[in-house]
């Protein structure tokens, strides 16, 4: 099984509060909704199909909370990302009782990165992270995660909780699909490639071997 981060990010790799200046005023955050001029028809189409590969969700707590009471109330049988999400599996990292009733719901309360290098053991299949910044970071340090599915906004929030952070691992990636919209998103998918590369920078030549 693959594990997927699909996220919105500003150029400094900011995640919190895209969707408005009251979703996530935690830890300060006053500089909430900073992605919605960006969002248009195209990006709700590639986030769309971004989503078809799901056959699982892995959240964590406060992202499955938020869903949670949103999501269960959107029953139009159109609504194709709202079906995925209100019937396929759910993990959620937690480590104190939640309410469990969107479900079906497994809760990973314990050495959460055993138990997900555990279910990617599994036979084919895709846990995709949809926000859960924190998680994402922490599945990303731990090199468990294979695919990035991100929208950048060309714009630099300046405060608020980002993605990347320190990480024992070197990761390397390919960029297999970019595309540009017309507000100025970057709407890109990268998968593992193992280790980065490094190399001696020569004018006129590359150390990278094409592959």
């Amino acid at each position: 099984m693959r594990i997927v981060i699909l996220n919105f990010l500003s150029l400094d790799g900011v995640y919190q509060g895209p969707g408005s200046p009251d979703e996530d005023r935690s830890e300060g955050f006053n500089r909430g909704g900073w992605f919605v001029p960006f969002a248009d028809a195209a990006l709700e189409a590639t986030v769309e199909q971004w989503a078809q590969s799901a056959t699982g969700f892995l959240f964590g707590r406060r992202t499955y909370e938020e869903f949670s009471s949103v999501w269960p109330t959107i029953t139009d049988v159109s609504d194709t990302n709202a079906a995925r999400l209100n019937t396929l599996p759910k993990y959620v990292v937690a480590t104190s009782p939640i309410n469990t009733t969107w479900g079906p719901v497994t809760v990973l309360d314990k050495n959460v990165e055993d138990a997900v290098a555990a279910l990617k053991q599994n036979e084919g299949g895709e846990l995709q992270i949809h926000g859960s910044g924190h998680l994402g970071r922490s599945m990303i340090a731990a090199n468990l995660v294979d695919e990035l599915r991100i929208a950048i906004a060309p714009v630099i929030v300046g405060q608020g909780r980002r993605l990347f952070g320190e990480t024992t691992a070197s990761l390397g990636f390919d960029l297999v699909y970019q595309e540009r919209t017309s507000t100025g998103l970057i709407m890109c998918r990268m998968e593992r490639s193992g280790h980065a590369e490094v190399g001696t920078y020569v004018r006129g030549q590359t150390n990278r071997q094409d592959r």
